[in-house]
């Protein structure tokens, strides 16, 4: 015991409360969930404020044995650096730390030897499961035998082989944007696309495309530029569709940072926003509302993406039988996007 020499232990505290050592686990050590239901209410209080008391901390070595369970979640992700993918992660970390576990988290660059390599060594620490958030839709890196044994679901990305998977609605999102110009007025509209390996950026401009070919518009495949999911990649792919003779009146770029880009491609053009080019961003990161001219943009649920991750990885693990979830976007209109000047000829 602890004030006698030596740490705090769960029969110390129940030989001090006159209770049986296992209750007292079933309180300190139990499930998150069913701790406050191990006693009675009185008996749960005494219990922890005796070992907060005496400074009591578990022992998550000898819990594992007994469970067989480590608590520990490995975390998959292209680049923890992005905003929109720091921001899962923060929900993921937030649900798996009231479930009681701890995670860790790699970065694999989206390079499919990269993901194969990470994924074996977060094998190799003994996790209960892992959340997958660089997911490339062929599911060439999930196909590893070695997944075969621990359960795994996917986060802001699906994959075309059916895993579980915990996303927003990216194909609604793209109508969403693409119900927004055609509202304005513009016809001859572009897309910068994102990288074609990736759910996010194909759903969300196959959702955009589809509902300007339903208007009798359908985008012509020159105005469907591919790029990396950054301001760079944005910023070339736009400079090639604003300096095309058919220069498009309207932008969709399939992320916030392609379309901050794709800003400054404007500016170096003369164009400015809401009146020369309406310009239209996704996931209405917290930067879109603070630029100088606020970007419109798709909101996805990004921190409740990552939370019911972890609660459908639980229920993997648990042995229950679980789907894909899909969250709704929400589209936030701003002074990028305005009506085409002048005369919007296809």
């Amino acid at each position: 015991m602890a004030g006698d020499g030596g740490p705090a232990t769960l029969r110390g505290i129940a030989e001090r409360l006159g209770l049986h050592v296992s209750t007292v686990s079933r309180v300190l050590n139990g499930p998150t969930g069913e701790q406050g239901r191990a006693a009675s209410a009185e008996t749960v209080r005494r219990i922890r404020d005796l070992a907060d008391e005496l400074g009591y901390r578990p022992n998550p070595h000898a819990t594992s044995l007994r469970t067989r369970r480590s608590n520990l979640v490995g975390v998959l992700f292209p680049r923890l650096s992005e905003i929109v993918v720091a921001t899962i992660y923060e929900g993921v970390e937030e649900e798996a730390t009231a479930q009681g576990l701890s995670t860790f988290v790699t970065n694999t660059h989206d390079d499919p030897a990269t993901q194969r390599e990470r994924i074996a060594m977060v094998l190799g620490r003994r996790v209960d499961g892992l959340i997958i958030g660089d997911a490339h839709l062929d599911g060439a890196a999930l196909a590893d035998p070695a997944l075969d044994s621990t359960p795994f679901v996917l986060v802001n990305r699906r994959a075309d082989c059916g895993h579980p998977a915990v996303t927003c609605d990216d194909y609604q999102g793209g109508r969403l944007l693409a119900e927004h110009f055609l509202s304005l007025g513009h016809r001859r509209v572009a897309v910068v696309a994102g990288e074609p390996f990736a759910s996010t950026g194909t759903d969300r401009t196959t959702g955009f495309t589809d509902r300007y070919r339903e208007a009798g518009l359908p985008v012509p495949a020159h105005r469907v530029r591919h790029c990396s999911f950054d301001t760079a990649g944005g910023r070339r792919a736009a400079l090639e569709l604003l300096t095309d003779a058919d220069r498009p009146t309207a932008v969709f770029a399939v992320n916030d940072l392609a379309a901050i880009g794709a800003m400054g491609a404007a500016r170096d053009l003369g164009l400015r926003l809401g009146e020369h080019l309406a310009l239209a961003g996704f996931n209405d990161t917290p930067l879109a509302a603070e630029l100088p001219v606020p970007l419109t943009s798709v909101r996805s649920p990004m921190a409740e993406q990552g939370r019911r991750a972890v609660r459908l990885l639980l229920r993997r693990i648990a042995g229950e039988p679980v789907a894909s979830q899909t969250l709704a976007p929400q589209l936030m209109a701003r002074a990028s996007t305005g009506a085409p000047v002048g005369p919007d000829l296809r």
